[in-house]
């Protein structure tokens, strides 16, 4: 299957969107401009394909006990992660962090949601 470069692009755009709304329902989570969140979204990506899913085959019997409700915590670990690496986006404690990561997931779904994702679609562009 060939990655449309152009969807790449929109959906780090609309993660970044969704990590902007994220800091203005949280007063612990700041972003100093759009540029750092579109850094953030980026980086988050990149964390998200290579490290987190080395942690959740770590984590797995843990995540199995709790029904899958420990990925919440995973996540909340790799958004503090990108705090540690991007240095205009900032989460300030653990709780801000679960809770940004669950707001942050709902948020980038309903954006996320809005792409066309229909076989067809794409068929129709090439």
């Amino acid at each position: 299957m060939r990655v449309d470069p152009l969807l790449v692009l929109l959906k780090l755009f609309l993660n970044a969107v969704a990590l902007v709304i994220t800091a203005g329902v949280f007063t612990y989570i700041r972003i100093d401009g759009f540029g750092a969140a579109l850094v953030a979204a980026v980086v988050l990506a990149v964390v998200n394909t290579f490290i987190r899913p080395f942690i959740m085959l770590l984590t797995l019997p843990l995540n199995v006990l709790t029904l899958g409700f420990f990925t919440l915590v995973i996540n909340a670990m790799m958004l503090k992660m990108v705090t540690w690496i991007v240095p205009g986006f900032q989460v300030e404690g653990f709780w801000t962090a679960l809770g940004g990561a669950l707001v942050l997931s709902i948020v980038s779904g309903l954006l996320n949601a809005l792409i066309p994702t229909d076989q067809m679609f794409y068929r129709r562009r090439m």
